[in-house]
């Protein structure tokens, strides 16, 4: 008993998106099943309520900035339609190195980290906006004089140009060690 949700993406639109984003055709199809679950209005389309019922967002701490990088990467407010969903997943596929496309690269990956910090979409993280996302993720487990002392020292050593704020290039060259490939990577099934 197949789905029949799959049965509505064409051929074409399978090819697009696995050219735009590298997911098999078996991976797009089964992410469109998932997607057509996700929307409860059946609009062909997502909006925010959709992405907050789904259990494991709900309970995240940062759930919240994950909703809002998926609708600031697709350029709408509100409604977020298939192809900009699996846009957004492709930045969590696993770089393999004959197929890395720029949605999975190391820099996808770092600028779609960096999104989540940088709450107001200047492309600076300031202190306010470091505290905002620490205090979020720690909750109550530390104290607010701990997490301002975090949030200082964190800018301090990635700000090299000392403007009190951490810029794309500034939040890369502190993550330069880091796997980031690894740590941002979900295995999507076949």
């Amino acid at each position: 008993m197949g789905n029949h949700s799959s049965l509505l993406l064409r051929e074409e639109e399978i090819e697009t998106i696995q050219q735009e984003t590298g997911f098999t055709p078996n991976q797009i199809e089964r992410l469109y099943s998932r997607f057509t679950s996700l929307d409860k209005g059946d609009n062909g389309f997502l909006c925010r309520e959709d992405f907050h019922r789904i259990p494991e967002l709900a309970i995240n701490p940062l759930g919240d900035r994950i909703v809002n990088a998926f609708f600031c990467e697709s350029g709408s407010e509100d409604q977020l339609n298939f192809r900009q969903f699996m846009k957004v997943l492709a930045h969590f596929r696993p770089v393999k190195k004959d197929k890395e496309n720029k949605l999975n690269s190391r820099e996808g990956k770092l600028r779609f980290a960096f999104q989540m910090y940088d709450t107001d979409n200047d492309e600076q993280i300031s202190k306010e906006e470091l505290l905002g996302v620490l205090q979020m993720m720690v909750g109550d487990n530390i104290s607010e004089e701990q997490l301002v002392s975090i949030a200082e020292r964190t800018i301090v050593e990635a700000d090299k140009d000392g403007d009190q704020m951490i810029s794309f290039q500034e939040f890369c060259a502190a993550l330069e060690r880091t796997d980031v490939e690894q740590k941002m990577s979900i295995r999507f099934l076949n």
